[in-house]
């Protein structure tokens, strides 16, 4: 088996939590990294764990969506933590996104383009005139032209995403079957590295009960 690269998403407000969910997950068979979202990043000593953290892949999920100046000053304020990817919506719109990677040095700049709980109903009630595949192309456009470093779409646009945008593509929305919980535009974790993503997000198919027999299963499903 090829290795495969998997960020495991820490959505917890609780430190014992977050080290379970790390020391749990440790293997060579595949190239694990960890996502925290606002939940952890927020939380009380959120922060302060995360830059505790060596020698770890560390994706920041922030989604940061503001003016050009505020993402700019967001982005400075996290220079001592040791993060390898930072999210950016894309709808932030071309200037914030030039300035957002021309500061971010050795870290990552991913952009968002629609969020993978949103489908074509939930996207007209927004004002959107577009359709998710549409849309998702045309963001998938404006990030080759602001020249980030990935994107991050669901596992059903990849291949459109790849047409525009070469660099990599992180999917999220990974179930093994069909529960969803609250994501509408799912796939498999085989289906998402057939349709060419370069990293799976995946959170509660793995941190929900048994994490280490979880892993076990996600590595089976790959092989």
């Amino acid at each position: 088996m090829n290795k495969k690269n998997i960020f495991i998403a820490v959505d917890t407000n609780k430190i014992s939590r977050a080290k379970k969910i790390i020391r749990d997950t440790q293997t060579n068979k595949i190239k694990i990294g960890y996502k925290f979202g606002l939940e952890f990043f927020y939380s009380k000593g959120g922060r302060k764990f995360i830059s505790r953290l060596k020698n770890q892949t560390i994706f920041l999920d922030l989604k940061l969506n503001d003016i050009p100046n505020t993402v700019l000053s967001a982005v400075k304020s996290l220079k001592n933590l040791k993060i390898s990817y930072l999210t950016v919506h894309l709808n932030s719109g071309l200037s914030a996104l030039k300035a957002l990677k021309k500061e971010s040095r050795n870290m990552k700049i991913v952009g968002v383009t629609t969020l993978t709980s949103l489908n074509n109903k939930d996207l007209k009630e927004i004002g959107y005139n577009k359709k998710v595949n549409e849309l998702v192309r045309h963001q998938a456009k404006l990030a080759t032209k602001a020249k980030i470093d990935a994107i991050i779409c669901s596992g059903h646009e990849i291949r459109l995403v790849k047409k525009v945008f070469k660099k990599e593509v992180i999917t999220p929305g990974i179930r093994f079957n069909s529960s969803s919980n609250d994501q509408k535009r799912t796939l498999t974790p085989k289906k998402a590295y057939k349709n060419g993503c370069d990293w799976l997000v995946i959170g509660r198919p793995i941190t929900k009960g048994n994490i280490a027999n979880n892993l076990k299963k996600l590595i089976n499903h790959l092989s």
